[in-house]
């Protein structure tokens, strides 16, 4: 005979289990609509265009529509790796990512340790605020200051150097100074701005732990050595995982803003010959086809980094 009393049971837990989220759903309401500006953005903005990714696969052409189009398959790929100008590309997108992880993201680390330092708090706003006003100047703002300081014609530090007795060095347009420049102008623009997240992650830390430390005998580096770094490990590492993702996006405008007829060896980089070939020549699918090559790199990358940040202990972002 069947068991009509579990019978029974089961949608009676089912409705009681729909009636407990419908709970929680109304008494977070507010928090729902919170996030809903961000769901959108991220659906209309990130997601949809993503079916723009066949173009990479067909050969556009704008009179017959984006359906219309003949598909070529892997056509575009082919033609990119078995260009010769596909090895300089990814050496100096490659040389310019190294030292932008090199260089310019532990100084956000730096500076956060060194502004938690600070006891007076005027002091510290201060700085903050100092630091904070390049990120909202435009790349042609930071382009037009290097030239004012760096050109042959009347530049600060080249009239200095001619003042004493030196000769006059062409940064702008020397290949050995271009690196050099695009990762000195994202340091002093981008700094002051990362250490936001930072020092959210040091305010956190229990100063329970540092009053310990101290009647420990612990002095200022033994205690941003075992207590403030290992506080905020977590918080690096995740952004250094995110960071892996946009490793091969050195950023178009300033590049572009650099670049010149000398200076094009080593800089010319996958975001501006996707700009010169898909915006001036027109080539779309083919600059498509080299958007998608970044993003698929950027991609296993970040997985990469994800699974060594689990096999190392840390925790990751999937």
């Amino acid at each position: 005979m069947p068991n009509h009393t579990a019978l029974t049971r089961v949608p009676a837990a089912g409705n009681v289990y729909r009636k407990q989220k419908l709970r929680r759903l109304v008494r977070n309401r507010w928090l729902y609509l919170m996030m809903l500006p961000g769901v959108l953005y991220f659906i209309i903005f990130k997601y949809i265009p993503m079916y723009g990714v066949l173009l990479a696969f067909k050969n556009y052409q704008p009179f017959l529509g984006f359906l219309n189009s003949e598909w070529v398959g892997a056509k575009h790929f082919v033609r990119f790796f078995g260009d010769p100008l596909f090895w300089m590309l990814l050496k100096n997108t490659f040389i310019l990512a190294v030292y932008n992880i090199v260089f310019f993201f532990p100084l956000p680390i730096l500076v956060a340790l060194m502004l938690n330092e600070l006891r007076a708090a005027a002091y510290k706003k201060t700085i903050q605020t100092l630091i904070y006003i390049p990120h909202f100047m435009s790349w042609v703002v930071i382009v037009s200051i290097a030239y004012l300081f760096f050109t042959t014609e009347g530049g600060l530090v080249n009239e200095a150097i001619a003042y004493m007795g030196g000769e006059k060095i062409n940064f702008l347009l020397s290949p050995d100074w271009f690196r050099t420049f695009i990762t000195a102008e994202v340091m002093w623009k981008e700094t002051g701005w990362g250490t936001i997240i930072f020092l959210a992650a040091l305010a956190g830390v229990d100063t329970q732990l540092y009053e310990a430390a101290r009647m420990d005998g612990a002095n200022r580096f033994r205690q941003l050595w075992h207590i403030t770094l290992p506080a905020i490990r977590s918080t690096i590492i995740i952004l250094l995982i995110l960071r892996m993702g946009h490793f091969l996006d050195t950023g178009f405008e300033q590049i572009w803003l650099m670049l010149n007829a000398m200076n094009r060896e080593v800089g010319e980089v996958f975001d501006t010959y996707v700009y010169s070939t898909g915006i001036s020549q027109g080539q779309y699918s083919y600059s498509t086809a080299v958007g998608l090559f970044k993003s698929v790199v950027g991609l296993i990358l970040v997985a990469a980094s994800n699974y060594l940040s689990k096999r190392f202990g840390e925790e990751g972002i999937l």
